[in-house]
């Protein structure tokens, strides 16, 4: 097999293909640009391509922001979008960054950035790679909390439709939400919406 054969085959698995992907594999990224001038792939972005006739979904774009900014978690609206919670459908993308890291100019899709810190940050990323590429993304338990914490930008309305469709469908245990309440220091705010759900 040609080297540009194993490279569609690739971006055939993958869904995102990164120039990156290529030169690891000790191909030449060149080979990239030349499909793309032929219309094999798609440039998705800087470094980017796709299948052209690629369906793109919902999760291609999570695939895009998580290949092009490696520090971006998926959060908020976007993260209960993603795990089926609530009926949230968000215009942007929903990230999560490092406190001290600029926010990224991506164009398109548009970002609205969630900053973070510590373990409030770091704790209960899950990385998905189920639809090609991976995308990193809070746990359930994770994005509730989260929603109680930032619920002055998401509306106390969305957190607590968070907290009962996650309760109630199976998604999140109690022991999880104490957990993240108290990474995101907003037991106290919880609390009583908790008991109310779990009783």
């Amino acid at each position: 097999m040609y080297q540009s054969d194993l490279i569609m085959e690739l971006a055939r698995e993958r869904h995102v293909l990164r120039a990156i992907d290529v030169r690891e594999r000790g191909w030449s990224p060149q080979l990239l640009i030349r499909l793309h001038q032929a219309g094999r792939l798609h440039r998705l972005g800087r470094g980017l391509y796709g299948l052209p006739n690629a369906e793109v979904t919902e999760h291609q774009t999570l695939m895009e922001v998580c290949q092009r900014v490696p520090k971006a978690v998926i959060c908020l609206l976007s993260a209960l979008q993603f795990h089926e919670v609530g009926t949230q459908l968000p215009h942007e993308v929903w990230v999560a960054l490092p406190a001290a890291t600029h926010t990224p100019e991506l164009g398109y899709p548009p970002l609205r950035v969630a900053r973070m810190g510590g373990a409030a940050y770091s704790d209960g990323i899950q990385t998905v790679t189920n639809h090609g590429a991976p995308i990193r993304v809070y746990s359930v338990a994770k994005t509730v909390t989260d929603c109680f914490k930032f619920r002055n930008k998401v509306g106390l309305d969305v957190a607590l439709e968070a907290l009962k469709d996650a309760w109630h469908n199976r998604k999140v245990t109690v022991a999880e939400l104490m957990h993240f309440a108290r990474i995101n220091r907003v037991e106290r705010v919880m609390q009583p919406y908790l008991e109310a759900v779990t009783h």
